[in-house]
């Protein structure tokens, strides 16, 4: 049996939880409070962090480590497309995901300039969107996973106005029909 150990507010656990529906997998929960991290939470990953998927003695921790073997184990539905032209400017998309996480950070510590800094992320994805439906290619996967989590949680946790990326939000509108992504826009509506 799968275990997620998990935190409502933490978007990389979002990342996996949208995955594990996706892929239709049945998981059991641990929920951690990440203002009272347990100690025994750092005997799974040093780093303290969460998420972390634990498949009988396998212990992963970080979440586009944990979807890519969750991709690998469990191969359908497919989350990577078949062209590996799109598969791997999905993976390059993955792996610059720092460029949009760092000044969304910023942004919810209200640094200086963050909130333009995050609009000219937000303006790329936007370009990258126009240019194709979803950020793995032809068709919603891991890509499209790891930056929704933080996209939702800018529009409806700290009011980012996304107006001025049309095919951001055209994006975000098709997300939104998926199961697996309404099911993580009902979890940000209660925190």
């Amino acid at each position: 049996m799968i275990t997620l150990y998990d935190a409502d507010r933490c978007p990389y656990c979002a990342r996996v939880r949208i995955v594990l529906a996706e892929k239709g997998i049945e998981y059991e929960t641990v929920e951690i409070d990440l203002d009272d991290r347990p100690a025994w939470i750092y005997e799974k990953n040093p780093l303290g962090r969460v998420p972390v998927l634990e498949d009988d003695a396998f212990v992963l921790p970080e979440s586009a480590v944990i979807n890519e073997y969750l991709e690998e184990r469990y191969p359908e539905p497919a989350l990577w497309p078949a062209d590996e032209a799109e598969r791997a400017l999905g993976r390059l998309l993955v792996f610059r995901f720092d460029q949009l996480s760092t000044p969304y950070y910023a942004l919810r510590r209200q640094e200086d300039g963050a909130g333009e800094r995050f609009d000219a992320e937000l303006a790329k994805l936007n370009a990258a969107l126009a240019a194709r439906p979803y950020l793995t290619g032809r068709e919603f996967g891991l890509a499209d996973v790891a930056y929704i989590p933080w996209i939702v949680r800018a529009r409806d946790r700290m009011d980012v106005d996304l107006r001025a990326f049309p095919a951001l939000t055209d994006w975000l509108e098709r997300l939104a029909e998926r199961a697996s992504i309404a099911a993580e826009l009902n979890v940000i509506a209660t925190l």
